[in-house]
């Protein structure tokens, strides 16, 4: 049993010197939303292969434009809707496609701060409108429908004053250098963020889900990796990583 086991580990030994003397660097382009998983998803899957991902964030507007223009890169991580445009213009492979998961909107104050109520529509309003300012994407899905989410409580008005539209890098980090009251924005955006307190979820009366899905680029130069990289952040357990940051797992 004993010599079973050294040729076992020796066999384990080559496949990974075969495996890293193979290793290849894969670009990912990505929407802010999902950058938690993303980040602890590519260096699960470094680990285990030994390849390398380079990851670079942006609002889905922005990485939908990076791709029309012909950036080079290798996967991309996307709301469904945005996806399937590239899908359509031929420039991610339709049956790479598959979803990630799905994200809540929540909302997050400085570390620290009174943490005000949002458990029900009318406590949310009322926060909304005793805070001084509030910061939300001024791109992309979530953004969009916080301001339209804001007329649908009939407080457009009360908030104009209010209201801090930031960019996707910055909007939860405003609040933590104590710039603006409180960030909504999706779950997972908030998880990880040093200096914020998570207040959870808005209510679900008031709830928006924005999805994330990934697909390998038509023009990638590494399609067995690229692939294989889809694979690995959609296998059920990543759920395991998914779950702690406010993402729900896709289950067919």
């Amino acid at each position: 049993m004993k010599i079973r086991s050294r040729v076992a580990q020796a066999l384990l030994g080559l496949m990974l010197l075969a495996g890293a003397a193979q290793a290849v660097e894969l670009k990912v382009l990505s929407g802010n939303g999902s950058r938690p998983a993303v980040i602890a998803l590519c260096a699960q899957f470094e680990r285990a292969t030994g390849h390398k991902v380079v990851v670079e964030f942006a609002v889905n507007p922005t990485v939908k434009k990076k791709i029309e223009s012909g950036e080079a890169f290798d996967v991309t991580v996307l709301n469904p809707p945005v996806l399937d445009e590239l899908i359509k213009q031929g420039l991610v492979v339709a049956d790479t496609r598959a979803v990630i998961g799905r994200i809540g909107l929540g909302a997050a104050i400085r570390a620290g701060a009174q943490r005000p109520d949002i458990s029900t529509a009318d406590a949310f309003k009322r926060t909304l409108l005793n805070v001084k300012s509030v910061a939300y994407p001024g791109d992309g899905a979530s953004g969009k429908y916080f301001v339209s989410l804001i007329d649908r409580l009939g407080i457009a008005n009360e908030m104009k004053s209010k209201m801090r539209p930031m960019s996707g890098e910055y909007n939860v980090e405003v609040v933590a250098d104590g710039g603006v009251d409180m960030v909504v924005v999706v779950a997972s955006r908030i998880y990880g963020v040093p200096g914020v307190d998570m207040l959870g979820l808005i209510p679900n009366e008031l709830q928006t889900w924005i999805g994330f899905a990934t697909g390998v680029s038509a023009r990638t130069q590494q399609v067995e990796a690229a692939r294989a990289l889809v694979k690995f952040m959609t296998r059920p357990d990543a759920a395991a990583v998914l779950r702690p940051i406010g993402i729900e797992p896709f289950v067919e």
